[in-house]
């Protein structure tokens, strides 16, 4: 039974493995320190936190998120810690709530690996706090105990790291809080909360005895105040770009270390229950309304007991098909992720069991050769493929279920969300109304390499764009620099082509910077077809025109909004969305057109001015950290495949593939010319 401390109550830990969930109504920093039989905290190298998530024994999560798991080992603390405190802070300079006082009040519970609950805490009281020490895990006469401590510090890190006898505490809230914001431009966020008819609900036909259990995993959103999630710790491959996950909604079952679900935690309340021992995976989503398959014709074979009905396309919730099938694929990236993560998890404990067994049958001088060491050590190497077997039988039976689901929603898909080699291209027509979404490429797992799941972001853009026309590919093999351009500016050609595409006429401009000219041969269906706002501009004089007009366009419209006068802006002003297209930066801008890209970036979104770069940060080297805030503000796609996108669940490195349009293909033209025809139209 979970014992629900106070602050200032201890509790008896019967177990070294354990994790500390946390839950909050907003993202926030998790992070750990340890401490001597003192408590004294020795130095920054005692300090597990986003930017140096691991100490021996002790892993915290890499980024900001309402929800967080920490592993713990006590058994592999070394033997001068006696004291593990766990600090929850707010980041700063994230524009999300300042102090604690201005959200739920932080859930924090003690499991064992299983999900068997052992304590937890719940820390209210917080006002003008923005840092907290949650809970204490201590060493007393060999025996280890958890305490609720819920001391908050209206100093945020500073103030907390410095009470824990940090000389330099000022120097490492400084790099926490650099390594959470500098990991923004890596995550794709999750879609925005919604209201309770239109969240994505997700929930599919199976057997009787498998539907009476409820769904492992909770409804997204970073919202969710349950407190269980994928197994953790995520080693999630972090390469020149650091990575953060937008928030890891919880209510997940713990995953099993067979590759099953394990039972979930019991002291949360609000969260639903696991599927039985043994029983496949449902990943399914609470309050997901049953989608009936269609009937069978009178010479189909009657279904086998047990079997799962066929996947629908739509099988979600929301007022229109385009909005089921919007959550329906979000409901499969979340469920490819989760059941990936359970996969993982099964298997890093069959590798740490299969070394325990053999370390133990090491232990004994009398084991170390002849017969009964080789038998041990036999024993403990069958039992870890039995283990890695069964995670993989589960994982596979996962993936299958969702391959199917993704051959009958991939064809259903509206125009916006569809692959360029889709044929609802072939009847295009300009739309009369924006859509909720655009596909801006196709994500994948090392485990599941043929299943591609459509990266789908929410319009109109809440960030700017980055194409990357440097670094190397996914398998680290080189491109030429000028390949790698030249695939750059194409990729954001065709990004380009479908925000136009999928707009009403008017209601979408694209502008194009290109100092040098360089990337001609690729604007060439843009520029052909007249649906730029102008001609590509070239030489600093372009560029200084360019941006000046659309700093301009951002001031007129901020100052409107804010002075609740918008009819008032002068009435050739453009209102449509504009897009940016940047080739070659920083060739061709001086300092002041750097500001004013700055400027746009950070400003733009809000007012319908957005930013698509096509760089390679190398090449702006030289500013130095100077433009460290513009990378962070922009999501980075790449040209060709490369795994730097993160998932907001369980922080994967998930392999990013652009849309491309396929060789050869005509429909590229022809969608241009038609928007250009409406354009043309709507102008009159």
């Amino acid at each position: 039974m979970t014992a629900e401390l106070v602050r200032g109550q201890n509790h008896p830990l019967s177990q070294v493995r354990l994790e500390v969930r946390i839950s909050a109504g907003a993202p926030i920093v998790a992070g750990a320190t340890i401490g001597d039989e003192q408590g004294k905290v020795h130095g920054v190298e005692w300090v597990a936190h986003p930017g140096a998530p691991t100490l021996p024994g002790l892993e915290v999560s890499k980024q900001a998120a309402a929800d967080h798991r920490l592993a713990v080992d006590l058994g592999a603390m070394p033997e001068s810690v006696h004291r593990v405190s766990v600090l929850l802070a707010l980041p700063s300079g994230a524009g999300g709530p300042a102090r604690f006082g201005a959200i739920a009040a932080p859930f924090v519970a003690v499991t064992g690996l299983d999900g068997t609950g052992v304590a937890s805490y719940t820390i209210t009281g917080l006002e003008a706090e923005s840092a907290v020490v949650a809970l204490e895990l201590y060493r007393r006469q060999d025996a280890w105990k958890v305490r609720a401590i819920g001391q908050g510090y209206a100093g945020g890190l500073v103030e907390l790291l410095t009470d824990h006898g940090l000389s330099e505490a000022r120097r490492l809230a400084d790099t926490i809080d650099e390594a959470v914001s500098r990991a923004h431009s890596r995550s794709v966020a999750p879609p925005p909360p919604r209201t309770q008819d239109g969240d994505r609900n997700r929930r599919t036909a199976s057997s009787p005895a498998s539907a009476q259990s409820a769904s492992p995993y909770a409804a997204q959103g970073p919202q969710d105040n349950s407190i269980a999630q994928p197994a953790s710790p995520y080693e999630v491959q972090d390469p020149q770009h650091t990575q953060v996950q937008a928030g890891q909604p919880d209510g997940s079952a713990q995953p099993d270390h067979s590759g099953g679900a394990a039972q979930a935690d019991p002291a949360a309340a609000r969260q639903p229950s696991a599927p039985a021992a043994g029983a496949p995976v449902d990943y399914s989503h609470p309050g997901r309304r049953t989608a009936a398959p269609p009937p069978a014709p009178p010479t189909a074979p009657p279904a086998r007991s047990g079997q799962a009905a066929r996947p629908v396309a739509g099988d979600a919730t929301g007022w229109s098909m385009d909005e089921r099938l919007y959550n329906q694929v979000w409901g499969m990236f979340e469920d490819l992720a989760r059941t990936a993560a359970a996969y993982r998890s099964a298997v890093d404990f069959a590798e740490s069991r299969l070394e325990k067994e053999i370390d133990q049958a090491l232990a004994d001088p009398r084991s170390r050769v002849g017969g009964r060491g080789d038998a041990a050590r036999e024993a403990a190497r069958s039992k870890h493929a039995q283990l890695v077997d069964q995670a993989r039988a589960a994982l596979d039976r996962d993936l299958s279920q969702l391959t199917a689901e993704a051959e009958v929603v991939e064809p259903a898909l509206p125009l916006a969300y569809a692959r360029w080699d889709n044929p609802v291209w072939h009847g295009y027509r300009v739309p009369m109304e924006m859509p909720m979404a655009l596909r801006l490429g196709d994500l994948r797992l090392p485990e599941s390499a043929e299943l591609r799941i459509p990266m789908l972001v929410r319009l109109p853009l809440e960030r700017g764009l980055w194409i990357d026309s440097g670094g190397e590919s996914v398998d680290g093999s080189l491109l030429d620099s000028d390949e790698l351009r030249r695939l750059a500016m194409d990729t954001a050609v065709t990004h380009a082509a479908r925000l136009l595409a999928v707009h009403p006429a008017g209601e979408f401009a694209v502008h194009v910077i290109d100092p040098a000219g360089s990337g001609a041969p690729a604007l060439a269906p843009l520029v052909r077809t007249g649906v730029l706002a102008g001609p590509p501009a070239a030489g600093a004089a372009g560029v200084a025109d360019v941006l000046g007009r659309l700093t301009q366009r951002v001031d007129l419209v901020q100052m409107a909004v804010r002075g609740g006068a918008a009819d008032s802006l002068p009435p050739d002003l453009d209102t449509a969305q504009q897009l940016l297209i940047v080739n070659d930066f920083p060739h061709g801008f001086d300092d002041r057109a750097v500001t004013q890209l700055r400027y746009l970036a950070d400003e733009g979104p809000a007012v319908g001015v957005h930013l698509m770069m096509v760089a390679d940060r190398e090449d702006a080297a030289a500013y130095g950290p100077l433009l460290d805030p513009l990378w962070r503000s922009l999501m980075r796609l790449t040209p060709v495949p490369d795994d730097h996108l993160a998932d907001p669940w369980v922080g994967h490195a998930w392999t990013y593939e652009p849309s491309a349009v396929p060789h050869g293909s005509q429909v590229l033209q022809q969608v241009l010319s038609q928007v250009a025809a409406a354009r043309r139209s709507w102008n009159r």
